[in-house]
C-alpha cells in the first residue's frame, strides 16, 4: 500500500490522557500523519506543553480539561471538539489510572471503583459519545483503546488494573461487532512496560526491571514513541479492514 493510506489529513482525533506519557505521544503520531487533535487531560500546564508540541508541526490542536470519571466532562470533551475542530473521525481512549499495588484481597472497595470508572467505563461512555459525533458526518471512524498486556496475563500486584485491562479488550469486541455496519472500527492496544512516569515504579525498580527485561524477547523496555505508530496504522485507512482486534506491545514479553 503507498503511503498515502496512512494518511490521516481533514481528520480529527480526540486523545484523552495525552498530555503526557503514551497519549502525548500517541497524540503527536496523530499529527504528525495530518490529523488535527484536541487533548482531553486534567492538567492544564502539560496540556498546554502538547498542544504547542502538536501546533508545532503545523497541525491544529485544542486543550479541553477533562476529568474522564466525569460523565458530563466527557460529554463536553466531544462537543467542544466538534465547535472547535468541527468533526470527530478517531478517538484514542488512552487516559487510565493505577493507584494500588497490592493483593486483590487487600483491595479497598473505593479504590475498585476508581479503576473500573477509570479505566473502562469512562472508555464506554466516550466510545458511545464520539460515535454519535462519527455518524453525524456518515464517514465512519476508528475507536482505538489503550489496555495493558496485563490484561492477557495477570502481574502480581496488579490485580485490580489487569481486571479492568481485560474488560477494556471485550469492550473493544463489543463494540466493533455492534458499529462494524456503520463504518466504525474498534481496536485495542496492550503495551507492557513503557517508559513513562505512570509505569516508573516498574521499569525504575532493578527487581521489577530485571523480571521483565528477562521475559522480553527483545531484551529491553518499551518507549513511548514505539505505541504511536501502531495507533496511527489503526487510525488509518491502512487498517480498513480491521477491527475488534487487540495488538499487543511488549516486545514479546508474553509471548
Amino acid at each position: 500500500m503507498a503511503a498515502t493510506g496512512f494518511s490521516l489529513e481533514g481528520k480529527v482525533a480526540i486523545v484523552t490522557g495525552g498530555s503526557r506519557g503514551i497519549g502525548r505521544a500517541i497524540a503527536l503520531g496523530l499529527a504528525e500523519a495530518g490529523a488535527d487533535i484536541a487533548i482531553g487531560a486534567r492538567k492544564p500546564e502539560s496540556l498546554a506543553e502538547a498542544v504547542a508540541e502538536i501546533e508545532a508541526l503545523g497541525r491544529r490542536a485544542v486543550a479541553i480539561p477533562t476529568n474522564v470519571r466525569e460523565p458530563e466532562g466527557l460529554k463536553t470533551l466531544v462537543a467542544e471538539t466538534k465547535r472547535q475542530l468541527g468533526r470527530v473521525d478517531i478517538l484514542v481512549n488512552n487516559a487510565g489510572t493505577n493507584p494500588f499495588f497490592g493483593g486483590i484481597h487487600e483491595l479497598e472497595e473505593r479504590t475498585w471503583d476508581i479503576v473500573m470508572n477509570t479505566n473502562v467505563r469512562a472508555a464506554w461512555q466516550l466510545s458511545v459519545y464520539a460515535r454519535e459525533a462519527m455518524l453525524e458526518h456518515d464517514e465512519g471512524g476508528s475507536i482505538i483503546n489503550v489496555g495493558s498486556n496485563t490484561g492477557i496475563r495477570p502481574t502480581a500486584g496488579l490485580g485490580v488494573y489487569a481486571i479492568s485491562k481485560a474488560a477494556l479488550v471485550m469492550l473493544t469486541k463489543v463494540c466493533a461487532k455492534e458499529w462494524g455496519r456503520d463504518g466504525i472500527r474498534v481496536n485495542c492496544i496492550e503495551p507492557g512496560v513503557i517508559r513513562t512516569e505512570f509505569s516508573r515504579a516498574l521499569w525504575d525498580n532493578e527487581e521489577i526491571a530485571a523480571q521483565t527485561l528477562a521475559a522480553s524477547a527483545l531484551g529491553r523496555i518499551g518507549e513511548a514513541d514505539e505505541c504511536a505508530g501502531v495507533v496511527v496504522y489503526l487510525a488509518s485507512p491502512a487498517s480498513s479492514f480491521v477491527t475488534g482486534e487487540t495488538i499487543v506491545l511488549d516486545g514479546g514479553e508474553t509471548l
